[in-house]
């Protein structure tokens, strides 16, 4: 199987969603092949899961303040601050031969691909397994925040969670992205969300610290974005059993996509309407 892969560069929080929901409605009409995509963040941004409320959820006016902008994704999850980090998408057909029937099988399969990614910078992850499997109860999350703890088969490295992963199924269309991070700074992260005290935040960002790594920490030294993205490249496609090749963005995916990050994902309807 072909796929298209993408790298978009380092772009606003507007730009890279409305990009992915482009590929997505095009790839839906049949006229762009399957797509992996890797970007970046400039400035840096919170993205909020699909079903999150705005304002319970982060802190806004912090957020306003330290020039951190903040979008709504199409995919659940909670939020994640996109700041230092290699972010992938992947649009495929859900019918496609390679693609596994169930949602958390699927998320097995293309972390397989990060898996691979993560081995060629010389770190050996795992996937999370879902608790489900061994009979446990479903775990309750301590924040709003995405890296509070790994989901099924997200990838972990020392028991921490190192990408976190979203996913949405739309017109027959899969839409997976996820956050790899090159550093993380679990202060910065807690600070951002709407906590009740200092102390409040101050217990977040240890936990966060606990539970969460980036790949300078799990490498012992530094990888840069360009680094990280060439890594995936060379491991994502022989893990999945795909061919990838180079590739850019249509006229209509272009158009479309400046239409949504202008009249959608710029907009206080789109991203603060819970």
């Amino acid at each position: 199987m072909k796929w298209r892969v993408i790298n978009s560069g380092i772009n606003s929080a507007a730009v890279n969603m409305a990009v992915d929901e482009a590929i997505l409605t095009a790839h839906a009409q049949g006229d762009v092949p399957p797509t992996l995509r890797f970007y970046g963040w400039e400035p840096a941004a919170v993205s909020l899961g699909y079903f999150q409320q705005a304002a319970a959820e982060v802190n806004l006016e912090r957020c306003r303040s330290q020039g951190i902008d903040v979008v709504r994704r199409l995919t659940g999850g909670r939020a994640v601050l996109h700041q230092h980090e290699l972010t992938y998408s992947v649009v495929v057909r859900a019918d496609q031969p390679l693609i596994p029937a169930t949602i958390t099988a699927s998320y097995r399969y293309f972390s397989e691909g990060i898996l691979a990614g993560l081995r060629n910078l010389g770190i050996e992850a795992a996937m999370s397994v879902p608790r489900a499997a061994y009979g446990q109860t479903k775990r309750t999350h301590t924040s709003s925040a995405c890296f509070d703890a790994p989901s099924h088969y997200e990838i972990t490295v020392q028991g921490k969670k190192l990408v976190g992963s979203a996913q949405v199924r739309k017109d027959g269309v899969i839409l997976q992205h996820g956050s790899i991070l090159l550093t993380f700074d679990p202060a910065l992260v807690a600070s951002l969300l709407n906590l009740p005290s200092p102390e409040a935040r101050g217990r977040v960002a240890e936990m966060l610290a606990q539970r969460a790594i980036a790949l300078a920490d799990a490498a012992g030294r530094e990888i840069s974005w360009q680094q990280a993205c060439q890594s995936m490249l060379t491991g994502f496609g022989p893990a999945l059993g795909i061919e990838l090749e180079p590739g850019v963005l249509s006229q209509q995916e272009e158009e479309t996509a400046a239409e949504l990050a202008r009249n959608k994902y710029s907009q206080e309807h789109w991203n603060f309407r819970r």
